[in-house]
């Protein structure tokens, strides 16, 4: 979308950066990770999202001139210039050459695991990170809140929420994130022709009020949309609209066309719903679907679905696209490890705070994903790639040495897989798809246990430590604590 992504962050990356060059260890190595303490919306999983977007990140990321202009001018508020010449040169001709592996966009992910490694010099991986962040939490988000629509709806969702997320670019990728999350399709052409996802549409109010009779308005849609007539039948009386729209299917069938379908998009949905299927089926339209829209969510979809009503396809805007209930993911991005320029081993990093939670771990990360042998999940495991592996016991509360999960002989993939190397992005094409996504989001979801993916109080899946790791990660906090 033509975004600069270099100015797209936060001051404090770039002077951590200028404090980098000034001395001497722009060309330490460092290892951060991307991930997320605890479950968004209550859930028990979500969807990773954003891989496409940080794709264009990598290979777009440059300091252009305006930038540099503009960084040329900022005032320190202690007098003078923020930034020095050397280092503005510097940026002038900036290139990445960081390495970033990360979880395939459609894989269910969980807390406390890397969904992002980035490896490289620490400046670099310091300057990425606001707009990796940036995409990487929203899209998950959405993606994890399309996912959950989608299973309550149980049938087609289309996301047509363009007009009240956040800006452009938000609803952009917003409606990229909901067709990897699951739906079928969006309103936006925009987000339809950059990212090749399905779009659908009818029609709106407006076009019944701009014509002398609602069943006017409806025969001229149909007339002009012969293969694809879903008309809109709540501008004023839904049950007047519903015996217009039923005066225009039978006209239709005698053309040898189809009213595929009616829409509704105001009032008590699960009784006009019911109302509109025995109107139909009376007439003999047994074949026009029913489309419910408004303000819809997961818990509203279900609800209506528990009330027997036979629906074609949702419609979910607002509160797809914004995310409505949960306005960020929360995810954060911790340094791990870092290693002198040339050297092979890494010295392990580690912040403790007052919040037991924010205990970061230590080491160059990735994740083992252990199944049973029907395929269901059965548990995940956090491990150093630079370590001896030890699976026979994993700890599964990091604060808990006593609850432990046997993981040993059963099947497992290693998650995180190669994004960029030095600075090149090298995801496939077909891994940038997000109707490749949106199939790994079905496949994913389908190996989880019922219980992971209940709505209200889900069964909480199980993550942890590699025993090793959880050993030398406690012993670094004790040194950090001065207990040894």
């Amino acid at each position: 979308m033509n975004i600069d992504y270099a100015a797209l962050t936060d001051l404090y990356q770039i002077t951590m950066a200028q404090g980098y060059y000034d001395h001497g260890m722009g060309s330490t190595q460092a290892c951060f990770h991307m991930y997320f303490r605890s479950y968004p919306f209550k859930g028990g999983y979500a969807i990773a999202c954003g891989l496409d977007q940080l794709a264009e990140l990598v290979e777009t990321y440059r300091f252009n001139d305006e930038d540099i202009a503009y960084l040329r001018e900022l005032p320190a508020p202690g007098g003078g210039k923020l930034f020095h010449d050397d280092f503005l040169n510097y940026l002038a001709d900036f290139r990445l050459s960081v390495d970033i592996d990360a979880v395939p966009e459609g894989t269910a992910v969980f807390p406390n695991e890397p969904l992002v490694r980035v490896c490289g010099p620490i400046l670099e991986c310091q300057l990425i990170e606001t707009p990796l962040l940036n995409c990487v939490n929203f899209e998950t988000l959405v993606a994890t809140k399309a996912a959950r629509v989608c299973q309550a709806a149980e049938s087609p969702v289309a996301e047509f929420g363009l007009r009240r997320a956040q800006g452009a670019a938000g609803g952009v990728w917003a409606s990229r994130a909901a067709v990897v999350g699951g739906c079928s399709s969006t309103s936006n052409v925009l987000a339809g022709r950059m990212f090749d996802i399905p779009v659908s549409g009818t029609h709106a109010h407006s076009w019944v009020m701009s014509f002398p009779s609602e069943l006017e308005a409806f025969r001229a849609y149909a007339e002009s949309f012969p293969n694809n007539c879903v008309l809109l039948v709540d501008t004023y009386d839904v049950e007047q609209g519903i015996r217009n729209a039923i005066t225009v299917g039978l006209e239709m069938r005698e053309r040898g066309q189809r009213l595929s379908g009616i829409r509704i998009d105001s009032g008590d949905l699960s009784w006009l719903g019911k109302m509109a299927r025995r109107m139909l089926d009376e007439a003999g339209l047994t074949d026009c679907g029913i489309v419910l829209s408004n303000d819809l969510d997961e818990y509203t979809i279900r609800s209506i679905r528990q009330d027997g009503v036979d629906v074609m396809s949702w419609g979910v805007g607002t509160k797809l696209a914004c995310a409505y209930d949960q306005p960020t993911l929360g995810g954060v991005y911790k340094l791990s490890a870092t290693r002198a320029e040339g050297e092979d081993t890494w010295v392990d990093h580690i912040k403790i705070s007052e919040s037991v939670q924010k205990l970061t771990t230590p080491g160059v990360l990735d994740v083992r994903r252990y199944y049973f042998e029907d395929g269901r999940l059965a548990g995940d495991m956090v491990f150093d790639t630079n370590a001896e592996v030890n699976a026979s016991e994993v700890i599964v509360d990091p604060y808990d040495s006593l609850r432990r999960k046997k993981l040993a002989g059963k099947r497992y993939q290693t998650l995180l897989v190669p994004l960029a190397r030095k600075g090149t992005c090298v995801l496939a094409p077909e891994n940038r798809s997000a109707m490749a996504a949106r199939e790994r989001t079905k496949e994913s979801l389908d190996s989880l246990d019922e219980s992971q993916k209940r709505l209200l109080n889900p069964h909480t899946y199980p993550v942890g430590l590699e025993r090793g790791l959880f050993e030398r990660r406690s012993a670094l906090v004790a040194k950090m604590k001065g207990f040894e």
